[in-house]
């Protein structure tokens, strides 16, 4: 893909090309709601593609639309018209049965609210992608225990949710996206409800696997200092796609995080830590370019 070049006295000059094979391609996608006589566009024909390998994050306010978008990618919710391609696969043109288990197959999630089982320990939580894909419980038990190593929670595989603070559960949340090795990680509000300090532990282990494993990150956020992470942010408004930047030097280094274990205290947050966090607010994301040639309005 080229993202952007001048022509100098006759000569075009590449200033930057990014090599990397389409993984999803979306064609003017739509989602419409019918609420009485009113119809409510929440994805208005948008057009855009994301590269193996990129972290892309759709940055946009409540009810600009990105949360539909994300759930139309991950094909949770039915397009209204248009497509989306990933894989070279069209995830519109799929049955509910085919469509779960490319699901299955093809990506991994992570939520805001972690959405771990209260029943579960954590180990438990993370094997259960790798039951439904049939993994033996023997090889299941070793890949879940060596990831929730990695993630720093090794001494926690046997606390339930319950047990353990927010920052924990959305690692064993974020355990659980990457044990099956997914090709596409999708990642909804991730950090909304932790506070600060862990909110950059959890971005920087996200994109630190992400890197060491080579998968494609697609994060919705509504939070701009998250979006220093990403290297293309797709800004959202109104359903449609306002515009596209790309981050010439994105947050997260070239190496995967290393976390540490988090202790009793370390990592707890309130309700009052997460509104605090919003209040404070963020600076500004560094190092953004924006190349209005190639960004792809909705049609």
């Amino acid at each position: 893909m080229l993202y952007n070049c001048i022509s100098k006295f006759n000569t075009v000059i590449i200033l930057e090309v990014i090599v990397g094979r389409t993984v999803i391609d979306v064609k003017d996608a739509r989602k419409t709601y019918v609420m009485g006589q009113e119809k409510i566009r929440a994805v208005d024909g948008v057009t855009f593609t994301i590269e193996e390998g990129e972290f892309c994050c759709i940055l946009g306010t409540s009810g600009s639309g990105k949360s539909t978008l994300l759930n139309l990618l991950a094909g949770i919710e039915k397009l209204s018209g248009g497509d989306i391609i990933i894989n070279g696969s069209s995830i519109r043109k799929m049955s509910e049965k085919k469509l779960s288990k490319f699901r299955q197959e093809n990506l991994g999630f992570v939520f805001q609210a972690y959405n771990l089982l209260g029943s579960m320990t954590a180990l438990e939580n993370v094997e259960l992608p790798l039951v439904f894909k049939r993994i033996s419980p023997g090889k299941r038990k070793r890949m879940a225990r060596s990831i929730l190593k990695k993630v720093g929670l090794g001494g926690r595989m046997d606390h339930k949710p319950k047990e353990m603070s927010g920052g924990q559960q959305q690692r064993v949340g974020i355990a659980r996206a990457f044990v099956a090795r997914p090709k596409i990680v999708f990642a909804d509000e991730p950090t909304g409800n932790l506070d600060s300090k862990t909110t950059i532990e959890v971005m920087q282990l996200i994109k630190g696997m992400a890197l060491k494993n080579k998968l494609t990150i697609v994060m919705v956020t509504h939070d701009i200092s998250l979006s220093k992470y990403a290297d293309k942010i797709i800004h959202v408004s109104d359903g449609k796609i306002t515009e596209i930047e790309y981050n010439e030097n994105p947050l997260g280094g070239l190496k995967p995080a290393e976390p540490q274990p988090i202790d009793a205290t370390h990592g707890e947050e309130t309700v009052q830590q997460a509104d605090s966090k919003q209040d404070k607010g963020f600076a500004q994301p560094t190092g953004l370019k924006v190349n209005k040639d190639t960004v792809r309005k909705p049609t």
